[in-house]
């Protein structure tokens, strides 16, 4: 089974050990990459942006497990240079697929308009782009966001709780077309539990490496992310997305991807 993740802290409580199991062809890329690897079939599984299941026919998600939040998620931050009412013009982060749609989603509902997004080359730095706002994701939001100093900010996953009262997903464990993954999908579970026993292990791996306090990168960890959902509630969850972000021409309306059930492992 060929299986990509993410680079960022936020995928280690969901993928640990993985790289170590039999059987199991195992690579960390950027979202981008892990996407063109879903579409060419060079991936059976990859943990991507949940914006993609519904971009695609054919595909499934691992049904339970997620990068979710049921309110703040520093490590997904839209950064102001004027008052939020202000904004016309976002430079996105190029790894940001979700981020960008779920932004734009809240805009929307809030201001009943939509700025102009200024997508970059792969690389660069967001911060750097004049714009009104700069939308920054993975580890270096989460720096940006915990470094003393740091600036105004704007959170769209709190802003989607808020709203809908619904958590927001925004990465899923999800299968290629056609992908023969079904007998294995009790891997992720288990992998979940590994990752479970490691947040203060990551957390103070990541205080460490960044020079910030560890209580917040365990508090981002154990607290702000999630990483459990019930099944009911990550479907409806996802959907609602779904139809949002068709409202908004990002998807399409009328994709129903399956989920695939984690089997026994995780009990």
């Amino acid at each position: 089974m060929r299986i990509g993740s993410v680079p960022y802290l936020v995928g280690r409580p969901l993928d640990s050990g993985l790289e170590h199991v039999r059987g199991i062809q195992y690579r960390r890329a950027v979202p981008a990459a892990l996407v063109d690897g879903l579409r060419t079939s060079a991936l059976d599984a990859a943990l991507v942006s949940s914006i993609e299941l519904f971009r695609r026919p054919g595909y499934r998600y691992v049904d339970e497990l997620a990068v979710a939040g049921r309110g703040t998620v520093r490590s997904v931050q839209l950064f102001l240079r004027v008052p939020l009412e202000r904004v016309g013009t976002i430079a996105l982060d190029p790894a940001s697929r979700t981020s960008a749609v779920l932004v734009e989603i809240e805009l929307a509902a809030r201001f009943g308009r939509r700025p102009q997004l200024i997508e970059l080359a792969a690389g660069a730095d967001p911060s750097t782009a004049a714009a009104d706002a700069w939308l920054q994701i993975g580890d270096a939001a989460l720096r940006t966001a915990l470094a003393p100093g740091a600036p105004p900010s704007f959170n769209p996953s709190h802003a989607w709780t808020e709203r809908t009262g619904l958590p927001f997903v925004f990465a899923c464990w999800v299968a290629a077309a056609g992908a023969p993954i079904d007998e294995r999908t009790a891997e992720f579970a288990t992998a979940r539990a590994r990752g479970r026993a490691r947040t203060d292990e990551l957390a103070l791996d990541a205080a460490r490496e960044w020079k910030l306090p560890a209580d917040a990168c365990r508090d981002y960890l154990a607290r702000e992310c999630v990483y459990e959902l019930g099944s009911d509630e990550m479907r409806r969850a996802l959907f609602a997305f779904r139809d949002a972000a068709a409202a908004l021409g990002r998807c399409e309306a009328n994709l129903s991807p399956a989920a695939l059930p984690i089997g026994a492992a995780r009990r």
